[in-house]
Protein backbone atom coordinates (compact mmCIF):
# COMPACT_ATOMS: atom_id res chain seq x y z
CA UNK A 1 0.00 0.00 0.00
CA UNK A 2 2.83 2.41 0.86
CA UNK A 3 4.58 1.77 -2.47
CA UNK A 4 1.30 2.33 -4.29
CA UNK A 5 0.70 5.64 -2.50
CA UNK A 6 4.27 6.73 -3.25
CA UNK A 7 3.80 5.89 -6.92
CA UNK A 8 0.57 7.89 -7.07
CA UNK A 9 2.30 10.79 -5.34
CA UNK A 10 5.03 10.97 -7.95
CA UNK A 11 2.54 10.55 -10.81
CA UNK A 12 0.38 13.41 -9.53
CA UNK A 13 3.26 15.75 -8.76
CA UNK A 14 5.12 15.04 -12.01
CA UNK A 15 3.10 17.46 -14.25
CA UNK A 16 3.82 20.37 -11.88
CA UNK A 17 7.50 19.50 -11.50
CA UNK A 18 7.88 19.03 -15.26
CA UNK A 19 6.11 22.31 -15.98
CA UNK A 20 8.23 24.16 -13.40
CA UNK A 21 11.50 22.83 -14.81
CA UNK A 22 10.61 23.34 -18.48
CA UNK A 23 8.57 26.55 -18.31
CA UNK A 24 10.10 28.39 -15.32
CA UNK A 25 13.45 27.12 -14.07
CA UNK A 26 14.86 26.40 -17.54
CA UNK A 27 14.03 29.84 -18.98
CA UNK A 28 15.34 31.50 -15.80
CA UNK A 29 18.69 29.76 -16.05
CA UNK A 30 18.91 30.50 -19.77
CA UNK A 31 18.09 34.16 -19.16
CA UNK A 32 20.95 34.30 -16.65
CA UNK A 33 23.25 32.91 -19.32
CA UNK A 34 21.95 35.53 -21.77
CA UNK A 35 22.63 38.27 -19.20
CA UNK A 36 26.33 37.41 -19.57
CA UNK A 37 26.21 37.82 -23.35
CA UNK A 38 25.58 40.32 -26.12
CA UNK A 39 22.60 38.99 -28.10
CA UNK A 40 20.49 40.86 -30.66
CA UNK A 41 17.92 38.06 -31.25
CA UNK A 42 19.28 37.37 -34.75
CA UNK A 43 22.93 36.41 -34.37
CA UNK A 44 24.51 33.90 -31.95
CA UNK A 45 25.11 35.29 -28.43
CA UNK A 46 28.59 36.64 -27.75
CA UNK A 47 29.87 35.93 -24.24
CA UNK A 48 30.80 39.10 -22.31
CA UNK A 49 31.08 37.90 -18.74
CA UNK A 50 29.88 40.47 -16.21
CA UNK A 51 30.13 43.44 -18.60
CA UNK A 52 26.37 44.00 -18.75
CA UNK A 53 26.11 44.21 -14.96
CA UNK A 54 29.17 46.46 -14.69
CA UNK A 55 27.72 48.80 -17.29
CA UNK A 56 24.36 48.90 -15.50
CA UNK A 57 25.89 49.81 -12.15
CA UNK A 58 28.61 52.19 -13.34
CA UNK A 59 27.64 53.78 -16.67
CA UNK A 60 23.88 53.59 -17.20
CA UNK A 61 22.37 56.68 -15.58
CA UNK A 62 18.93 55.92 -16.97
CA UNK A 63 18.91 52.57 -15.17
CA UNK A 64 19.46 54.22 -11.80
CA UNK A 65 16.66 56.65 -12.60
CA UNK A 66 14.34 53.75 -13.35
CA UNK A 67 15.26 52.15 -10.02
CA UNK A 68 14.45 55.40 -8.20
CA UNK A 69 11.16 55.81 -10.08
CA UNK A 70 10.14 52.22 -9.39
CA UNK A 71 10.91 52.43 -5.67
CA UNK A 72 9.21 55.84 -5.46
CA UNK A 73 6.08 54.41 -7.05
CA UNK A 74 6.11 51.22 -4.95
CA UNK A 75 6.83 52.85 -1.58
CA UNK A 76 4.05 55.41 -2.01
CA UNK A 77 1.35 53.61 -4.01
CA UNK A 78 1.36 50.40 -1.95
CA UNK A 79 1.02 51.97 1.55
CA UNK A 80 -1.41 54.57 0.22
CA UNK A 81 -3.54 51.88 -1.40
CA UNK A 82 -3.55 49.81 1.79
CA UNK A 83 -4.61 52.80 3.92
CA UNK A 84 -7.32 53.71 1.43
CA UNK A 85 -8.64 50.13 1.31
CA UNK A 86 -8.68 49.91 5.14
CA UNK A 87 -10.59 53.20 5.31
CA UNK A 88 -13.19 52.06 2.78
CA UNK A 89 -13.51 48.59 4.30
CA UNK A 90 -14.26 50.07 7.72
CA UNK A 91 -17.40 51.76 6.37
CA UNK A 92 -18.42 48.96 4.02
CA UNK A 93 -18.42 46.50 6.93
CA UNK A 94 -20.90 48.58 8.89
CA UNK A 95 -24.64 47.75 8.67
CA UNK A 96 -25.65 50.49 6.24
CA UNK A 97 -28.38 50.38 3.63
CA UNK A 98 -27.16 49.32 0.19
CA UNK A 99 -23.78 48.08 1.45
CA UNK A 100 -23.82 45.18 -1.04
CA UNK A 101 -24.14 47.65 -3.93
CA UNK A 102 -21.26 49.76 -2.63
CA UNK A 103 -19.06 46.69 -2.25
CA UNK A 104 -19.79 45.71 -5.85
CA UNK A 105 -19.03 49.21 -7.12
CA UNK A 106 -15.67 49.26 -5.35
CA UNK A 107 -14.74 45.81 -6.67
CA UNK A 108 -15.71 46.34 -10.33
CA UNK A 109 -12.60 48.43 -11.22
CA UNK A 110 -10.39 45.53 -10.11
CA UNK A 111 -11.95 43.40 -12.87
CA UNK A 112 -11.30 45.94 -15.64
CA UNK A 113 -8.33 44.98 -17.86
CA UNK A 114 -5.18 47.00 -17.29
CA UNK A 115 -5.13 48.38 -20.83
CA UNK A 116 -8.70 49.66 -20.54
CA UNK A 117 -7.95 51.27 -17.17
CA UNK A 118 -4.84 52.95 -18.55
CA UNK A 119 -6.74 54.34 -21.55
CA UNK A 120 -9.48 55.59 -19.24
CA UNK A 121 -7.03 57.44 -17.00
CA UNK A 122 -5.15 58.79 -20.00
CA UNK A 123 -8.39 60.52 -20.91
CA UNK A 124 -9.25 61.54 -17.33
CA UNK A 125 -5.78 63.09 -16.85
CA UNK A 126 -5.73 64.99 -20.14
CA UNK A 127 -4.52 68.60 -19.59
CA UNK A 128 -7.53 70.42 -21.06
CA UNK A 129 -10.35 67.99 -21.74
CA UNK A 130 -9.67 65.68 -18.78
CA UNK A 131 -12.43 65.39 -16.19
CA UNK A 132 -9.99 65.70 -13.26
CA UNK A 133 -8.72 69.11 -14.39
CA UNK A 134 -12.26 70.18 -15.21
CA UNK A 135 -13.29 69.25 -11.69
CA UNK A 136 -10.40 71.27 -10.25
CA UNK A 137 -11.40 74.22 -12.43
CA UNK A 138 -14.75 74.37 -10.62
CA UNK A 139 -12.83 75.47 -7.52
CA UNK A 140 -10.68 77.90 -9.48
CA UNK A 141 -7.64 75.60 -9.59
CA UNK A 142 -5.52 75.08 -12.69
CA UNK A 143 -4.79 71.37 -12.96
CA UNK A 144 -1.35 70.31 -14.17
CA UNK A 145 -0.52 68.49 -17.39
CA UNK A 146 -0.36 65.26 -15.45
CA UNK A 147 1.34 63.03 -18.00
CA UNK A 148 3.46 65.75 -19.60
CA UNK A 149 5.19 67.31 -16.59
CA UNK A 150 8.06 65.45 -14.86
CA UNK A 151 6.86 66.50 -11.39
CA UNK A 152 3.33 65.20 -11.90
CA UNK A 153 3.61 62.03 -13.98
CA UNK A 154 4.50 59.74 -11.05
CA UNK A 155 1.71 61.16 -8.82
CA UNK A 156 -0.65 60.53 -11.75
CA UNK A 157 0.38 56.87 -11.84
CA UNK A 158 0.00 56.61 -8.07
CA UNK A 159 -3.48 58.15 -8.33
CA UNK A 160 -4.38 55.53 -10.91
CA UNK A 161 -3.17 52.73 -8.63
CA UNK A 162 -5.95 53.61 -6.16
CA UNK A 163 -8.46 52.65 -8.85
CA UNK A 164 -7.90 48.93 -8.25
CA UNK A 165 -7.99 48.70 -4.44
CA UNK A 166 -11.23 46.72 -4.74
CA UNK A 167 -9.30 43.43 -4.64
CA UNK A 168 -7.70 44.43 -1.33
CA UNK A 169 -11.07 45.54 0.01
CA UNK A 170 -12.59 42.15 -0.81
CA UNK A 171 -9.90 40.31 1.14
CA UNK A 172 -10.14 42.73 4.06
CA UNK A 173 -13.91 42.31 4.12
CA UNK A 174 -13.49 38.53 4.30
CA UNK A 175 -10.96 38.97 7.10
CA UNK A 176 -13.33 41.19 9.07
CA UNK A 177 -16.20 38.72 8.68
CA UNK A 178 -14.02 35.91 10.08
CA UNK A 179 -13.29 37.74 13.37
CA UNK A 180 -15.40 36.13 16.14
CA UNK A 181 -18.14 38.40 17.46
CA UNK A 182 -17.34 37.25 21.00
CA UNK A 183 -14.28 39.55 20.95
CA UNK A 184 -16.43 42.60 20.31
CA UNK A 185 -19.03 41.55 22.88
CA UNK A 186 -16.34 41.19 25.54
CA UNK A 187 -14.87 44.57 24.56
CA UNK A 188 -18.29 46.25 24.85
CA UNK A 189 -18.73 44.78 28.35
CA UNK A 190 -15.38 46.34 29.25
CA UNK A 191 -16.59 49.71 27.97
CA UNK A 192 -14.43 49.88 24.84
CA UNK A 193 -15.57 52.41 22.24
CA UNK A 194 -16.00 51.44 18.55
CA UNK A 195 -12.71 53.14 17.70
CA UNK A 196 -10.92 51.30 20.50
CA UNK A 197 -12.44 48.02 19.29
CA UNK A 198 -11.16 48.70 15.78
CA UNK A 199 -7.59 49.41 16.89
CA UNK A 200 -7.42 46.72 19.58
CA UNK A 201 -9.34 43.89 17.88
CA UNK A 202 -10.09 44.45 14.20
CA UNK A 203 -6.78 45.88 13.05
CA UNK A 204 -4.51 43.34 14.83
CA UNK A 205 -6.56 40.39 13.56
CA UNK A 206 -6.50 41.82 10.04
CA UNK A 207 -2.70 41.93 9.95
CA UNK A 208 -2.42 38.51 8.18
CA UNK A 209 -4.59 39.88 5.35
CA UNK A 210 -2.67 43.17 5.37
CA UNK A 211 0.57 41.19 5.17
CA UNK A 212 -0.73 39.24 2.16
CA UNK A 213 -1.88 42.43 0.43
CA UNK A 214 1.46 44.09 1.18
CA UNK A 215 3.49 41.28 -0.41
CA UNK A 216 1.31 41.08 -3.51
CA UNK A 217 1.09 44.85 -3.85
CA UNK A 218 4.84 45.31 -3.50
CA UNK A 219 5.68 42.66 -6.08
CA UNK A 220 3.08 44.07 -8.48
CA UNK A 221 4.28 47.67 -8.04
CA UNK A 222 7.89 46.71 -8.72
CA UNK A 223 6.79 45.11 -12.01
CA UNK A 224 4.49 47.89 -13.22
CA UNK A 225 4.44 48.03 -17.01
CA UNK A 226 1.01 48.41 -18.62
CA UNK A 227 0.32 51.86 -17.17
CA UNK A 228 3.67 53.19 -18.42
CA UNK A 229 3.29 51.56 -21.83
CA UNK A 230 -0.20 52.94 -22.47
CA UNK A 231 -0.23 56.26 -20.62
CA UNK A 232 3.18 57.71 -21.53
CA UNK A 233 3.66 57.18 -25.23
CA UNK A 234 1.97 53.90 -26.12
CA UNK A 235 5.31 52.14 -26.23
CA UNK A 236 6.92 54.59 -28.60
CA UNK A 237 9.96 56.80 -28.17
CA UNK A 238 8.19 58.85 -25.50
CA UNK A 239 7.47 55.88 -23.23
CA UNK A 240 8.56 56.82 -19.74
CA UNK A 241 7.22 60.35 -19.89
CA UNK A 242 9.18 63.59 -20.09
CA UNK A 243 12.88 63.15 -19.28
CA UNK A 244 12.21 59.52 -18.28
CA UNK A 245 10.33 60.83 -15.24
CA UNK A 246 8.07 57.76 -15.16
CA UNK A 247 10.37 55.17 -16.72
CA UNK A 248 10.27 52.08 -14.51
CA UNK A 249 12.47 48.98 -14.52
CA UNK A 250 10.19 46.69 -16.55
CA UNK A 251 9.48 49.24 -19.33
CA UNK A 252 13.23 49.94 -19.49
CA UNK A 253 13.81 46.20 -19.79
CA UNK A 254 11.22 46.06 -22.58
CA UNK A 255 12.85 48.92 -24.46
CA UNK A 256 16.30 47.35 -24.34
CA UNK A 257 15.06 43.90 -25.30
CA UNK A 258 12.41 44.58 -27.93
CA UNK A 259 13.15 48.09 -29.24
CA UNK A 260 16.94 48.15 -29.20
CA UNK A 261 17.41 44.35 -29.51
CA UNK A 262 19.82 44.21 -26.56
CA UNK A 263 18.41 41.01 -25.16
CA UNK A 264 21.49 40.22 -23.11
CA UNK A 265 21.37 43.65 -21.48
CA UNK A 266 17.64 43.27 -20.87
CA UNK A 267 18.23 39.88 -19.23
CA UNK A 268 20.71 41.51 -16.84
CA UNK A 269 18.06 44.10 -15.92
CA UNK A 270 15.57 41.28 -15.33
CA UNK A 271 17.91 39.51 -12.92
CA UNK A 272 18.59 42.72 -10.98
CA UNK A 273 14.83 43.22 -10.70
CA UNK A 274 14.48 39.63 -9.48
CA UNK A 275 17.09 40.21 -6.77
CA UNK A 276 15.44 43.51 -5.78
CA UNK A 277 12.03 41.83 -5.44
CA UNK A 278 13.54 39.00 -3.40
CA UNK A 279 15.36 41.37 -1.03
CA UNK A 280 12.32 43.54 -0.36
CA UNK A 281 10.05 40.50 0.02
CA UNK A 282 12.44 38.89 2.51
CA UNK A 283 12.63 42.15 4.48
CA UNK A 284 8.84 42.24 4.75
CA UNK A 285 8.77 38.58 5.81
CA UNK A 286 11.44 39.20 8.43
CA UNK A 287 9.52 42.18 9.81
CA UNK A 288 6.21 40.27 9.94
CA UNK A 289 7.00 38.70 13.33
CA UNK A 290 6.84 42.17 14.90
CA UNK A 291 3.44 43.26 13.55
CA UNK A 292 1.47 40.29 12.15
CA UNK A 293 -0.83 38.62 14.69
CA UNK A 294 -2.96 35.49 14.45
CA UNK A 295 -6.10 34.62 16.38
CA UNK A 296 -4.66 31.44 17.92
CA UNK A 297 -1.22 32.90 18.51
CA UNK A 298 0.07 33.24 22.06
CA UNK A 299 2.98 35.61 22.58
CA UNK A 300 5.19 36.03 25.58
CA UNK A 301 5.06 39.53 27.05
Amino acid sequence: MRKKETLWFYLLVFPWVFGFIVLTLGPMLYSFFLSLTNWDLFTPPQFLGWDNYIRLFTKDKIFWKTVFNTLYYAFISVPLGMLFSLFITYFLNRPIKGSAIYRTLYYIPATVPGVASALLFRWLLAPDAGMINRFLAIFGMDGPAWLLEPDWVKPALILMSLWTVGANITLLMAGMKSIPTEFYEAAELDGASPIAQYYQITLPLLTPVIFFNLINGLIGALQVFTQIYIMTGTGGANMGGPNNASMMIVPYLFNNGFRFYKMGYASAIAWILFVLVMILTLLVFRSSSAWVYYETEVRKS
